[in-house]
């Protein structure tokens, strides 16, 4: 029996796959960046996670997009209804009364707990395993960052350094294949 799944594309198809992934990897990397960068600032950063949010809503749209016209629009809408529902509880999470007994650290806890269930549901409503899984790992991320909360630097420095041999291994990867 012949093989049904397409093998890696090498040459400009190969290039064509990764950028489709980059949605993905890009809500990924901005949402961790922003747990990150809050855990070293100690300030939560409101605006950066509305633009976190509006970034994820462009990214399920953009994963639905593929549908027919009737189904396409029933994606837009509900991605914007969903999305809107996680900005609404962003922004009461940032009201003074809550931040009056709540400090930057638990905040940016519970946005990146938000991100992650309003995430790993948009990839339930989207059929999509790319978004449901960037939802499981950002929700894998919140007790690891509430167990390193303390080393913060160390934290922020590994995934840099982790993001560097990723960056490199998908460009060796890419040479190869051309």
């Amino acid at each position: 029996m012949a093989n049904t799944h397409p093998t890696p594309a090498s040459g400009p198809n190969g290039v064509r796959a990764w950028l489709r992934e980059v949605p993905y990897l890009a809500t990924l990397l901005l949402t961790l960046g922003g747990v990150a960068y809050s855990a070293l600032s100690r300030s939560p950063l409101q605006h950066y996670w509305e633009l976190v949010t509006l970034f994820n809503c462009g990214a399920c749209i953009y994963e639905g997009w593929g549908v027919d016209g009737q189904r396409r629009w029933r994606v837009v809408w509900t991605q914007l209804l969903h999305w809107g529902a996680f900005l609404v509880a962003m922004t009461l999470l940032f009201l003074p009364s809550v931040q009056a007994v709540a400090n930057a650290d638990s905040t940016g806890l519970a946005i990146l707990l938000l991100l992650a269930l309003g995430t790993f549901v948009a990839g339930v409503h989207t059929a999509s395993w790319r978004v449901g899984l960037n939802g499981v790992v950002l929700a894998l991320c919140v007790p690891v960052v509430a167990w390193l909360d303390q080393s913060a630097l160390i934290v922020t420095l590994a995934v840099l350094a982790l993001l560097l041999a990723a960056a490199l291994l998908a460009g060796f990867w890419l040479r190869r294949r051309m």
